[in-house]
């Protein structure tokens, strides 16, 4: 049966260009309106993509009757009110992560969702990278036998961007905006981990830009069945070749095989019983995943997440990660950060949970 086809508005147009790309190309969304405060970053969007139905009042977009739903790529300490206006518009969400800046408004997010029949879904893009799209169905196909450990990280020689005026603004954090992608991969596998403990240190080359933020991460988790994860995260030290290591990865070791799927490099590699180690080759989709701006610009991912999102929408199936989902990610964070300020000791994702009055049962 042929899907129906979803009108989109987009708000955020930095971030916001590779959600352009991904609707302008798919058959199941059209891209109706766009939206930034900045009319400059407007007129650039419209030359680039030769789409000039643009905006600089959110407001106006919201009240466009021909969008069904609104594609969020503000700066986080902005998805919260502009979630909760789109919801009130009646229309459906796609955040990009995290869905929001802290677990200060989950309560008050997850109060809102549960008035509406909107739907919510949370834009984490490697979860749909073609390796880890492949590892996930042979993990579903039970190929790994009974899952022990997962192994994620997220490994980049992200120095130029100290040079950025990013970098400088209040709140910035490799964890939150690097490593976030690597903490849900474990959270996709291991949705029920109940316990971290992990280490971080800032290197001297942040430290000569003055920056005192935690670059190199390293953390292990676990459920209440004993399965294990362990993430990495290194993002201002020299890396090795990509071929050697890959910037994402995700691992998954069973009792009946191993496999690791790898980002940027389009490989995915396995080992299952009865059937010889194997590595497969995406490479053919080189163009689809990456438009433009090398591999920092992954718009094929939010092509396929966008597309998962129309397919749930037909369904009347609730998107994962959904509100939910991403609040319960962002309690495993702060336990993370809790752990390192504590020097290492463990941190129940309970506790954290607790203190915002947030439950197991909601997520």
């Amino acid at each position: 049966m042929m899907s129906q086809q979803y009108r989109m508005g987009v708000v955020g147009l930095g971030e916001g260009r590779s959600i352009m790309s991904a609707a302008l190309q798919s058959k199941q969304w059209e891209l109706v309106q766009v939206c930034d405060l900045n009319e400059q970053l407007c007129r650039e969007r419209e030359q680039e993509f030769s789409f000039n139905n643009w905006t600089t009042s959110y407001e106006a977009m919201l009240a466009n009757e021909n969008i069904d739903v609104i594609a969020i790529y503000t700066p986080d300490q902005l998805h919260f009110t502009h979630i909760k206006q789109a919801v009130l518009a009646g229309k459906h969400v796609i955040c990009t992560k995290p869905v929001l800046h802290s677990l200060e408004q989950a309560s008050e997010l997850l109060a809102l969702m549960a008035q509406t029949d909107r739907k919510l879904f949370i834009g984490q893009s490697s979860r749909f990278f073609e390796p880890m799209l492949h590892q996930r169905r042979d993990f579903e196909a039970g190929n790994h036998g009974e899952l022990a450990v997962v192994e994620t990280q997220y490994i980049t020689d992200g120095r130029w961007f100290l040079e950025k005026g990013w970098s400088k603004q209040a709140g910035f954090s490799w964890m939150y905006n690097f490593m976030i992608h690597a903490v849900d991969l474990v959270k996709w596998y291991l949705p029920d981990v109940t316990e971290v403990m992990g280490f971080a240190r800032t290197s001297e080359n942040s430290l000569e830009h003055n920056l005192e933020v935690w670059d190199s991460l390293r953390f292990l988790m676990r459920n209440e069945q004993g399965q294990i994860a362990q993430i990495s995260g290194d993002y201002t030290l020299p890396t090795l070749d990509l071929a050697v290591e890959p910037s994402i990865a995700c691992v998954l070791r069973g009792s009946k095989g191993t496999s690791r799927a790898e980002y940027s490099n389009l490989l995915y590699h396995t080992k299952f019983t009865g059937q010889p180690a194997q590595t497969t080759s995406f490479e053919e989709k080189q163009d689809y995943y990456f438009r433009f701006g090398g591999t920092s610009h992954h718009a094929g991912e939010y092509q396929n997440y966008i597309e998962y999102f129309a397919d749930c929408l037909d369904a009347a199936r609730d998107p994962l990660p959904d509100a939910n989902e991403a609040i319960h990610t962002l309690a495993i964070m702060e336990a993370m950060t809790r752990s390192v300020q504590l020097g290492g000791q463990p941190v129940k994702i309970s506790t954290i949970l607790a203190e915002y009055n947030l439950t197991e049962k909601q997520q």
